[in-house]
């Protein structure tokens, strides 16, 4: 039976894919007492949509923030598989977010708030955290945007 948080995320018309595998030699999630560290994610929906490109170049800003949101709905695929119910995040302490832009496209943090914006509609004031947005001249597979997460859990 679905908990909260997944039914806000299927009142958004979202449904948590299976946690993609790693891509290389890490693991998805680490917790450590209270607190859950999920690697980062990319743009890449599970026989889905992927977004690739430089935002600011093939991929506009507006897209940049559909691959930033994709990246999100991937970090919490994961941390459902570590916790078994999303209902166990007590807050989302921090998102980092990967964004492969041109090197002159200023406009990060709208991009990143494709990410944020979700994290606060599913978690409301829990969903609230400290952010870091960085541009970056590649990301694995040429992903638009990838995104990591620190909650608080149970």
């Amino acid at each position: 039976m679905a908990g909260n948080i997944e039914k806000r995320l299927a009142g958004l018309g979202i449904t948590l894919p299976a946690a993609p595998p790693p891509s290389a030699n890490y693991v998805p999630t680490v917790r450590t007492g209270n607190l859950l560290f999920c690697s980062g994610q990319v743009s890449a929906a599970p026989g889905g949509e992927f977004i690739k490109g430089k935002v600011g170049a093939e991929t506009s800003p507006e897209r940049g923030q559909t691959a930033a949101r994709i990246a999100l709905i991937n970090v919490l695929a994961h941390a459902k598989t570590a916790l078994g119910d999303l209902d166990k995040i007590k807050r989302c302490v921090r998102l980092g977010g990967f964004i492969n832009a041109v090197p002159t496209f200023g406009e990060l943090p709208k991009v990143m708030n494709g990410a944020s914006d979700l994290m606060v509609e599913v978690f409301g004031d829990a969903g609230r955290h400290a952010r870091t947005t960085v541009g970056v001249a590649e990301l694995p597979f040429d992903a638009s945007a990838e995104v990591e997460a620190i909650f608080e859990v149970e």
